[in-house]
């Protein structure tokens, strides 16, 4: 990752990068089947921060390549607490949590604002020009959005516990 990053700073340009996201000992039957269901108040929060562009839950679009019986999280009993054998729904069955971690990930595109020349049009004079932003430019705001995914999270989870959504 450091490497990625010091390769776009002496590029002039910007990187993206997935957060994974986890929430822990949530018991299971928070959450609604339909309107309120934890994967859309999850996403809800998560596209309201600027640059994410995707939000995927437990094996997320890998789930397309399953079978039924592959992405199907079996559940067994461990000393008498039901658990699911694996997560690939991300702890989420149907809208609602199943008591398995809440596993989500989410996607942040690169930085817009570079030094690097680009192409542009002035929408004043209406033509095409280039363009490179100066000042101070962030390579990658992965590290900077982290706090912010949990917090979003924590929001909603807190949101979804007191019923109020």
């Amino acid at each position: 990752m450091e490497k990625l990053i010091n390769y776009a700073i002496m590029s002039t340009d910007s990187v993206g990068g997935v957060v994974e996201c986890a929430v822990v000992g949530l018991k299971p039957g928070v959450g609604d089947p339909f309107f309120d269901s934890v994967e859309s108040v999850i996403s809800h929060l998560m596209f309201s921060i600027p640059a994410v562009k995707g939000v995927e839950f437990g094996a997320g679009f890998g789930v397309a390549d399953m079978y039924g019986s592959e992405c199907n999280d079996e559940f067994y009993l461990d000393k008498k607490v039901i658990k699911t054998k694996t997560n690939n729904n991300g702890g989420i069955l149907g809208g609602i949590t199943n008591g398995m971690p809440v596993i989500f990930k989410v996607a942040i595109k690169p930085t817009p604002s570079i030094a690097k020349t680009q192409n542009t049009v002035n929408f004043k004079d209406y033509k095409e020009e280039k363009i490179a932003i100066e000042g101070r430019h962030d390579p990658c705001i992965v590290q900077r959005v982290l706090p912010v995914i949990e917090a979003a999270t924590a929001i909603g989870i807190y949101d979804l516990l007191r019923g109020s959504i």
